[in-house]
C-alpha cells in the first residue's frame, strides 16, 4: 500500500489527521474473499480493493474530493461505488474493476441524481435515486434498468432479499418525512407487504435474513419509546421483538450466516457496544470488546467478526474478532495516530427539569480554560465516546471543549429526538447555553473567552446562537451552516426540503414567518462576536447562495468576519483540507481572544 508522505516533523494534532484510516471492508456475496474498503492513505480518502487470499491491494479510485464507500459485486468482478460532481453528491453508480481501471455506470439509463441506496443481489441490483422531479427505485438486470417505483415523497432502497425476490423500501407514503416506514414490494414494485405503527413512529429495514428461501426481515422500530430490534416474518406477518433488558436503544448490524442470529449494537450514553441475540431462545449475550464505541460491525461466512473500534482517546481501528480473539484486521505503514485526551461523560442541567448528557475534554494547565461549545450536526445524530482530531486539536491548545447532545440528539429516547418538531433551532440553544453556564458557574470556562462551533446543522446553530443570544459567546467558527433558511430551502437536494416540511411542520409558502424566525440571517444585526465562516463550493445540503446572502449581511452590519470557501461539497475527504480549516479556525480565534496559534 502506497502511503502519502507527510513532513518528518509536525505537531500531534496534524499528526493526528494524518494517520492512515480505514473503514469497514464489505465483501462480495459469492466471493467472499474480494473485498473493498475506503481509507485515506493517499491523502484523500479514497476505493481501494483486496484480495483477501493473495493480500493484494489496489487502489480504485483518485477523485480529488474523495470517495465515501464501495461494495463489492455478488461475483467479486467489480466494486460499485458513487461518482457524484466534484463533491456535490449528484451523480450516478458507476462500477470498476476489481483490479482497477476506469468506472462504467451501472445503468447507463438513469440520469444523475442523488442517491438513495443501492442493494446488490446476483439475480439483480436494485437502484434508489432522487432528482429534481421526485424520487424512484429501478431495478437492474442483464445490464439495463427498469423503473418500478416512482413518488413524490422519500422513497429508498432498503434491501433485497437473498434469493432477490423480494425488495424492502424505506419509505414516507404515510405524509410524516420525519419517521419513515417499510413497505416490501416484489421485482415489478408489486406491493407484498407492509408495516406501520402510526404517525410519529418510525420503523428501519435493517436487513434480509442471509439464508436462500427465507423471508424475515430484521427491522428497527420506536414505537416503544426507544429504538429496538424486531424480525418481521413475511410470510407469517408476524413481528418478534427482540427483548434486550438493557437501558440505552438497539440498532441491528447484521445476521449471522445460518439465521439463527443477530449482531446488534446497544448504544448508551454516548458508547456502542455489541450483543449476538439468540432467535430461538430470545437472549443476548454481549461481544466484549473494551470500553469505546464500535462504530460498524458485520459477520462474516465463517462467522468471524470484522468492526471499527474507536474511543475519544484512541483513533479508529480494523479488527476481526475470532474464538474471543481479536486482531488488528487492516494496518499500514506510518505512524499510528498519537492518542488523544479522555473525555468525561457529564449531564449538566438544563429546561424544564432535563439533563443533558455530553462529552468535556479537558486540556493541561489549571481552570479556567477557554471553552469551544462543539456542535454536533444532524440534528438526528449525537456525539460518542468516539475519536475526534478536530476536538484533540482544540485540546491541544489550551481550551476545554464541551460536546452536547442537545435535545434532537439520537440515542436518548424517542421523546428526546422529536422535541424539534415544529419547534426546530430553539431547544438546541437552550441546552448549548445551559453547558456554557454550567461550566462559567463550575468554574471551568473563562466567561470571555467562549467560542461557539460546529458543522451543518451545528453551523445553523452557531449562527442562530450568536443572533439570539449575543451575551453568551465571544467568537463563533461556522462549518457547511445553514444561514439563510428561505434560499437554503431552494436550493437543497430534495430529500433535505422534504426533511425541513417534516421538522417545521410546513413549507416556506405555508409559513414563512416561522422561517424567518429560525433563520440566522434574520439576527445578523444582533451579532456582536468575530465570525468565520467555511463553506463547500458544490455544497446541495447546505448550499453556497444561502451563506453568500449570511456573509453580505454581515458585511452591511459591519461585523468582523472571515468568509473561506473549499473546492469540494458538504465537508472534505482530503487530509490536507481538514488541516487547513482547523488551523484556520485556531488562528481566527486566536487573533481575537489571544489564545495560541495553530502550531505548525
Amino acid at each position: 500500500m502506497t502511503v502519502a508522505a507527510t513532513p518528518a516533523v509536525m505537531p500531534l494534532w496534524q499528526q493526528r489527521f494524518h494517520a492512515v484510516r480505514f473503514g469497514l471492508p464489505s465483501w462480495a456475496q459469492d466471493a467472499p474473499h474480494r473485498a473493498s474498503y475506503t481509507t485515506n492513505a493517499s491523502g484523500v480518502r479514497q476505493l481501494w480493493s483486496w484480495d483477501l487470499q493473495t493480500q493484494r491491494h489496489t487502489p480504485l479510485t483518485d477523485k480529488p474530493t474523495g470517495v465515501s464507500w464501495g461494495v463489492p459485486l455478488p461475483d467479486g468482478t467489480g466494486v460499485v461505488w458513487f461518482d457524484d460532481d466534484a463533491g456535490s453528491e449528484v451523480g450516478r453508480f458507476v462500477v470498476t474493476s476489481f483490479d482497477g481501471g476506469g468506472a462504467t455506470p451501472v445503468a447507463v439509463e438513469l440520469e444523475p441524481g442523488w442517491a438513495a441506496g443501492l442493494s446488490l443481489r446476483a439475480e439483480r441490483l436494485a437502484i434508489g435515486r432522487a432528482d429534481s422531479t421526485g424520487f424512484s427505485v429501478a431495478i437492474v438486470e442483464d445490464g439495463h434498468a427498469r423503473t418500478i417505483i416512482v413518488r413524490e415523497r422519500p422513497v429508498s432502497v432498503g434491501g433485497l432479499s437473498r434469493d432477490a425476490d423480494l425488495l424492502a423500501l424505506s419509505h414516507t407514503e404515510h405524509g410524516d418525512t420525519l419517521h419513515p416506514t417499510v413497505q416490501v414490494v416484489d421485482a415489478d414494485g408489486a406491493l407484498v407487504g407492509a408495516v406501520y405503527d402510526g404517525l410519529g413512529n418510525t420503523i428501519h429495514p435493517s436487513g434480509w435474513s442471509p439464508v436462500r428461501g427465507d423471508a424475515r426481515l430484521a427491522l428497527v422500530a420506536d414505537c416503544s419509546g426507544r429504538r429496538q430490534a424486531e424480525v418481521w416474518d413475511l410470510r407469517s406477518g408476524e413481528r418478534i421483538a427482540c427483548d434486550v433488558d438493557l437501558p440505552g436503544e438497539i440498532d441491528v448490524e447484521d445476521w449471522w450466516p445460518d439465521g439463527s442470529a443477530l449482531l446488534l449494537a446497544h448504544e448508551h450514553q454516548g458508547q456502542r457496544s455489541l450483543l449476538r441475540y439468540q432467535l430461538r431462545t430470545g437472549t443476548a449475550e454481549p461481544v466484549e470488546v473494551g470500553a469505546g464505541t464500535v462504530s460498524a460491525a458485520c459477520v462474516r461466512p465463517d462467522g468471524s467478526l470484522w468492526y471499527v473500534f474507536e474511543s475519544t482517546a484512541d483513533a479508529p481501528t480494523v479488527r476481526e474478532r475470532r474464538d474471543a480473539t481479536d486482531t488488528t484486521l487492516l494496518s499500514a505503514p506510518g505512524r499510528p495516530a498519537p492518542a488523544g485526551t479522555r473525555a468525561e461523560s457529564i449531564r449538566y442541567p438544563s429546561a424544564d427539569d432535563s439533563a443533558v448528557h455530553a462529552f468535556l475534554t479537558l486540556p493541561a494547565g489549571d481552570a479556567p480554560y477557554p471553552l469551544v461549545v462543539d456542535v454536533h450536526g444532524g440534528p438526528h445524530a449525537q456525539v460518542g465516546d468516539a475519536f475526534d482530531p478536530f476536538v484533540q486539536a482544540w485540546v491541544d491548545h489550551g481550551f476545554a471543549v464541551l460536546s452536547p447532545n442537545y435535545r434532537g440528539s439520537t440515542g436518548y429516547g424517542k421523546r428526546w429526538q422529536d422535541t424539534l418538531e415544529g419547534d426546530p433551532g430553539r431547544p438546541e440553544l437552550v441546552d448549548l447555553r445551559a453547558g456554557r453556564d454550567h461550566l462559567v458557574d463550575s468554574g471551568v470556562a473563562d466567561p470571555e473567552r467562549i467560542v461557539l462551533a460546529g458543522a451543518s446543522w451545528g453551523g445553523y446553530l452557531t449562527l442562530q446562537g450568536i443572533g439570539t443570544q449575543p451575551d453568551a459567546w465571544s467568537v463563533a467558527v461556522a462549518t457547511v451552516p445553514v444561514a439563510d433558511y428561505l434560499t437554503a430551502y431552494e436550493d437543497e437536494s430534495p430529500a433535505l426540503r422534504e426533511f425541513d416540511h417534516g421538522l417545521f411542520g410546513c413549507t416556506p409558502a405555508e409559513c414563512p414567518e416561522l422561517y424567518r424566525e429560525r433563520s440566522p440571517i434574520t439576527y445578523v444585526g444582533r451579532v456582536r462576536v468575530p465570525v468565520l465562516i467555511i463553506t463547500g463550493a458544490n455544497d446541495t445540503r447546505c448550499p453556497r447562495r444561502q451563506v453568500d446572502n449570511y456573509v453580505a449581511a454581515l458585511e452591511r452590519c459591519g461585523i468582523p468576519h472571515v468568509y473561506d470557501v473549499f473546492d469540494a461539497g458538504h465537508g472534505s475527504m482530503a487530509i490536507a483540507e481538514n488541516v487547513r480549516q482547523q488551523a484556520l479556525s485556531l488562528d481566527f480565534v486566536a487573533s481575537h481572544l489571544g489564545t495560541p496559534r495553530a502550531s505548525r
